[in-house]
C-alpha cells in the first residue's frame, strides 16, 4: 500500500503544472498588461495568467506542453522583454 501511495505521489509530481514569475519591464498602463496577458494566453497549455502593472510581473501557471522560452517569446510579440524571476512546480 505504501508503494502505491508513493507511486501516485510521484506521478502527480510528474504531471504537476509549473508556475513562473516573469519580470516585464517598461509596461506603463493597463493596456500594456492586457496585451501581455493576451499574448501569453494564446499559447496552448497555459492554465492561468495574471499580469500586474504595479510590480511589472506576470505570474503564469502552465502545463508540460509549454516551455518557458515560448512564454518569453510571446511576451516579445508585445514589444516587451520578459526575464524569469522564478519557476517551480505547482500542485493544484
Amino acid at each position: 500500500m505504501k508503494t502505491l501511495i508513493l507511486l501516485l505521489s510521484f506521478c502527480s509530481f510528474l504531471f504537476a503544472s509549473n508556475i513562473s514569475i516573469i519580470k516585464v519591464e517598461k509596461m506603463h498602463c493597463p493596456l500594456c498588461t492586457t496585451a501581455v496577458k493576451k499574448a501569453i494566453k494564446k499559447l496552448d497549455g497555459i492554465e492561468k495568467v495574471s499580469v500586474r502593472l504595479n510590480t511589472k510581473e506576470a505570474k503564469v501557471i502552465y502545463n508540460e506542453k509549454v516551455k518557458i522560452e515560448d512564454i518569453l517569446e510571446a511576451i516579445k510579440t508585445t514589444s516587451y522583454e520578459g526575464v524569469v524571476l522564478s519557476t517551480a512546480k505547482y500542485n493544484k
